[in-house]
């Protein structure tokens, strides 16, 4: 089983950082049960001082170089993963998806109906190139700005809504989607680092929500059970 991790800055994560991502692999090592590896074309985290995804310094320096893969980006959205996904999944050879994305495009790109059909041809696109291809999608998680921001946080609820919709007409047999539930105790104030990134807590929770869709629907993995 080949997973592959594709999000935004709260996939790919800071310099200093653990990552949902290390929570999940952790997960994996612990539950999983079976052979899997972890793939993608990229393995850094972000460098806020050199603005750019150059740093390998991940909070754990045993973190695996291998478990390390993602499809994730600083300031990338559906907007930008809906056309490289295809030669991605293709070349990756990846099975399953756990995919994060959306905050960035409504903050700064598009609007909530076009976020919604960039979401669309994401799925198109990865099912062409593996016609098998097993997703898990988080909705939008509103950042600190929605409390201040009311068209932003309307925008928010909307792509949500049409994401569970995209969901629902496009789910297959042969490749099942999942709409994972959005962590109910998730807290902006103590679950991230600066309103919107998470924190150590806020990883566990990410990580705990794709954990919970896979468990439930399709029986892969355990419960989550956080590893210190």
């Amino acid at each position: 089983m080949r997973f592959m991790f594709v999000g935004d800055s709260m996939t790919i994560g800071r310099a200093g950082d653990y990552t949902w991502r290390y929570r999940m692999w952790q997960h994996l090592g612990t539950s999983f049960g079976a052979p899997y590896t972890i793939v993608g074309p990229r393995t850094e985290l972000y460098d806020t001082v050199a603005n750019t995804p150059v740093s390998s310094a991940y909070a754990d320096p045993a973190f695996p170089a291998s478990a390390r893969r993602h499809l994730a980006g600083w300031g990338e959205g559906w907007l930008h993963m809906a056309p490289v996904i295809r030669e991605t999944v293709a070349a990756e050879r990846a099975d399953i998806l756990l995919v994060s994305l959306g905050l960035i495009d409504l903050g700064f790109y598009t609007d909530s109906t076009q976020t919604a059909l960039n979401a669309r041809r994401f799925l198109t696109e990865a099912r062409a190139a593996n016609p098998r291809v097993r997703m898990v999608l988080l909705p939008v998680i509103p950042n600190i700005r929605a409390r201040s921001d009311a068209p932003f946080a309307a925008e928010c609820d909307r792509f949500n809504e049409l994401l569970a919709k995209a969901v629902a007409d496009l789910d297959a047999a042969a490749s099942p989607i999942l709409l994972a539930s959005p962590p109910e105790s998730y807290a902006i104030g103590a679950d991230t680092y600066d309103g919107t990134h998470p924190g150590p807590s806020g990883e566990h929770k990410l990580a705990a929500a794709f954990a919970g869709a896979m468990h439930q629907a399709w029986g892969l993995g355990g419960r989550y059970q956080p590893v210190h």
